[in-house]
């Protein structure tokens, strides 16, 4: 009987289902996309019930898409958007608000206020900076707003998680209440030399430890799906952050590999080895994964607008109907007519660190067209990962020889080529594109023995396309960029005020 690998990958726009065979292959592939929330300007909410839904039915529909049935599932691998915060009742399983997502910025005051006195201990801690990214302060807000929160998270009724754990919890019929240790490493209360949560961290931001989940590694079988959820009891045996999981799944396995991964936000991470450093160059360090009692390290810059300014393109803008559409446009035009635009929709992340920044566009003209902004909006990707390599390099004092590539966007040539010019790096494209979805089913698969070592898995990554990079107008680009970053900084400095 043939057997496969089911990936969970649930993203911030759209929850997706893959499944692989032994040697790594695509079998199938499901996808919905769920609602958005805005409820006030910078808030981003996601509603719990519908991820679960959307997940839940989407791996139905990948394993009948596969012409399989529920048995021939070895494991199921779980990937996440990171940082997005679920609380909910342990007694009934239901949220007690939306799930607040890792691009909302309605702590971003709070974090303010208390960056002066606690930032450089958070930082030795959690290797991560005070923001309002991270789910800490997302927890708090939660315990502080909902009516009656409070009291329940004290009475040990409440359960806080991201993701991950909120699917594992619904998969299992709320028998396991887990993370791993890369999903814990981002919520900004996780001990990241010590492996545990972090009981002062927790005082500070007045979370009962009633609330945490389970910590565990990120390859190991965690327990099974309830029978009536799947038809089968399946081994739950991996679970990764998705730019951890893209790590993996890139087979970056050894210390100075870099991948960038160009999803809904871009996000570019460093094998730092089994011990971590502590950037100098506003990067933060995270966990990249744990397999048996073996802890890997990276160095990681994120970028929260990536893929996103092009849905902005078709959904806010309309200049697009669909986001494939963008390439034709941007090539239509030989440069980009003077024009760039700063994505800071959801503030700037690494290796600026400005909550308040937002969207700014420069440069327009009576000449400026459509065109002109889509092609900005490209260059805009590739120029703010360059912003996160510079700072990666001056950590890593050496220059980086090649970037690995992964996510929707790196189907887009131009895209790429121009990441190549602005780099003057190599960037390197693997024939399996969903390395996010892959690396959470090669940890799941390892964990259960379908395959038996990190060195089969090797074997399976195959280069699709390498981009050299073309130094011609690179320079213009780039000072153009400089000149929109500070006035985008400039309009956030008078915003605050």
């Amino acid at each position: 009987m043939q057997r496969y690998i089911l990936s969970l990958d649930q993203g911030t726009t759209s929850s997706r289902a893959i499944i692989f065979d032994k040697k790594g292959n695509v079998i199938a592939v499901a996808q919905k996309e769920f609602q958005q929330y805005f409820p006030e300007p910078g808030w981003v909410e996601h509603d719990p019930a519908e991820i679960w839904s959307s997940q839940i039915a989407v791996a139905v529909e990948s394993i009948t898409k596969a012409g399989a049935n529920a048995d021939q599932i070895a494991a199921i691998g779980i990937t996440n958007q990171r940082e997005t915060t679920v609380v909910w009742d342990r007694r009934t399983g239901e949220p007690v608000y939306n799930a607040i997502v890792w691009q909302d910025r309605r702590t971003a005051a709070y974090c303010d206020s208390i960056k002066a006195e606690w930032n450089e201990k958070i930082q030795s801690k959690t290797g991560l900076i005070i923001d309002a990214y991270f789910s800490a302060t997302k927890i708090k807000w939660i315990l502080e707003n909902v009516k009656g929160a409070k009291e329940r998270a004290q009475d040990g009724h409440l359960a806080f998680g991201t993701v991950d754990s909120w699917l594992v919890w619904n998969l299992t019929g709320g028998k396991k209440h887990i993370t791993d240790v890369s999903n814990a490493s981002r919520s900004l209360i996780y001990n990241i030399h010590e492996l545990k949560w972090d009981e002062e961290l927790l005082e500070l931001f007045g979370i009962p430890v009633s609330m945490l989940p389970e910590v565990c590694s990120s390859s190991e079988v965690y327990g099974t799906t309830s029978s009536n959820i799947l038809a089968a009891q399946i081994p739950i045996a991996g679970i990764a952050g998705d730019q951890q999981a893209a790590l993996f799944g890139q087979q970056c396995i050894q210390p100075g590999m870099v991948k960038n991964t160009y999803g809904t936000g871009c996000f570019m991470l460093m094998n730092i080895g089994d011990k971590p450093i502590r950037s100098k160059n506003s990067l933060v360090t995270t966990i990249g994964w744990k397999i048996g009692e073996e802890v890997t390290y990276a160095l990681e810059g994120s970028i929260f607008i990536g893929g996103a300014v092009i849905q902005w393109l078709r959904d806010g803008l309309g200049i697009i109907k669909s986001s494939g559409d963008v390439e034709a446009l941007a090539a239509s035009v030989k440069d980009n007519g003077g024009v760039y635009l700063v994505p800071a929709f959801a503030g700037l992340g690494a290796p600026h660190w400005n909550q308040y920044a937002r969207g700014t566009m420069v440069g327009l003209t009576r000449g400026s067209t459509a065109a002109h902004i889509a092609r900005a909006a490209l260059e805009s990707i590739a120029l703010q990962t360059r912003d996160v390599l510079l700072a990666m390099q001056a950590d890593a004092g050496e220059a980086i020889q090649e970037l690995r590539v992964d996510g929707g966007a790196t189907v887009n040539n131009q895209l790429m080529q121009i990441q190549a010019d602005v780099l003057q790096t190599k960037v390197v494209r693997p024939k399996i594109t969903e390395t996010t979805a892959i690396g959470a089913a090669y940890l799941a698969g390892l964990a259960v023995g379908f395959w038996k070592s990190p060195e089969e898995i090797q074997q399976q990554w195959q280069l699709d396309t390498a981009f050299t990079p073309d130094a011609a107008n690179a320079d213009k680009l780039i000072k153009g960029w400089e000149k929109a970053i500070k006035a985008a900084k400039v309009w956030a400095e008078d915003d605050d005020k």
